[in-house]
């Protein structure tokens, strides 16, 4: 694959879109059938930056982080709304009723997400609605319920549960089990699971979940011994979930943009392969030993594209060579709106006409805020 180059526009940084309700007026119709649909995704080769999407707030709710989105297209409001990981209290939603131009100036922010039994769950972030895997972003409807999956936290560790509600705006019902524990101490999952990411595939009755695990101990192989790895989880209707492993480990190559740690990933159908996903990683190994704010995940996050070529895409996972950008390579524009020194979690909205919307938040650790970049059409 060759090197893909940025091209540069930056947008300048836009207040958040405060509009009318559509909740009370005709809903339009969803936007037309995408090229993806019928073809698959395929990686774009270059990228025009849009710049600041939603504003980190100078204090209070939102002051520490905005990003780790995940947009599905909503009937109700005819638009798109977005969960993201918003920080304090670690959750909220935006929506977009503009079209397929979801840039800057065009979400309306709503706040946290609602909860009929926040006691089950206590305090969540990185929300992600299960997805259909055969149309992207589109939410999965399972018996006429929407599925909501979260982080949340127990004794010093992050776990997966799952919520579900009949509307995407809410409110949303948790259930009491964990849905992805912490494995056991050996376990290349022992201290976190995180970065969940979820598809429902109505033919096999299935969900497919992945995930971020983290180690408590050394694992076995020869580059990042406690580097995070992605893994995978499957789960039938009226059955808990069962965990399958790893499917991509830091990579075993020194110098490789993921040979550190494998942060979250998002799954499309591909074109030139079956599946394609643009995953979160680092070429940095964590250091236990180096207790700072990012011993867990040490900078630079980067965002780059993986692919499976398997039916069922629970293993066979390859790393694109390069990632999408390097932070070094971050143009002088973009540092000034506040990019730099990570590119966090990455999530790409798949446009009518073929190209893509990426997504990802970036900044130092807590100062993090969400940008937009959209493919250049080949």
């Amino acid at each position: 694959m060759t090197g893909r180059r940025l091209v540069l526009g930056i947008a300048s940084m836009a207040s958040v879109w405060i509009a009318s309700d559509a909740r009370g007026q005709s809903v339009p119709t969803p936007p037309r059938e995408t090229v993806e649909q019928r073809q698959g995704f395929s990686i774009p080769e270059a990228w025009t930056r849009r710049g600041v999407v939603l504003p980190r707030t100078r204090h209070g709710a939102g002051s520490s982080v905005c990003g780790d989105p995940c947009i599905v297209w909503d009937d109700q409001i005819g638009g798109w709304r977005m969960f993201l990981f918003y920080d304090p209290p670690g959750n909220a939603q935006a929506v977009c009723q503009q079209g397929d131009d979801l840039g800057p100036g065009h979400w309306k922010f709503e706040g946290p997400l609602r909860v009929t039994n926040p006691q089950a769950v206590g305090g969540f972030h990185k929300p992600f609605i299960v997805m259909d895997p055969d149309h992207p972003n589109r939410a999965a409807k399972i018996d006429g319920r929407y599925c909501l999956l979260v982080v949340s936290f127990r004794g010093g560790h992050k776990q997966v549960q799952r919520a579900w509600s009949d509307k995407l705006a809410g409110p949303w019902t948790f259930e009491s089990e964990i849905l992805i524990p912490v494995g056991k101490e050996q376990e290349f999952d022992a201290k976190h699971t995180d970065a969940v990411t979820g598809y429902y595939f109505a033919e096999r009755k299935e969900f497919l979940y992945f995930y971020m695990g983290y180690p408590r101990r050394r694992q076995p192989r020869k580059i990042s011994l406690y580097g995070s790895a992605q893994a995978v989880a499957i789960q039938k209707l009226g059955e808990p979930a069962r965990k399958l492993g790893v499917v991509l480990e830091p990579c075993q190559q020194t110098g490789h943009w993921a040979s550190g740690w494998v942060g979250g990933l998002q799954l499309l159908r591909g074109d030139k392969h079956r599946w394609v996903a643009v995953v979160n990683a680092s070429p940095t190994a964590p250091d236990p030993e180096h207790k700072d704010v990012w011993t867990e995940e040490p900078p630079p996050s980067l965002g780059g594209f993986a692919w499976c070529d398997e039916e069922w895409p629970v293993r066979g996972w390859h790393f694109a060579p390069t990632p999408i950008e390097w932070v070094k390579d971050i143009p002088k524009a973009a540092l000034e709106t506040g990019e730099g020194y990570n590119l966090w979690r990455q999530f790409i909205h798949v446009l009518p006409d073929g190209r893509a919307q990426l997504f990802y938040n970036s900044g130092y650790y807590g100062q993090e805020q969400l940008y937009m970049k959209e493919s250049v059409k080949p």
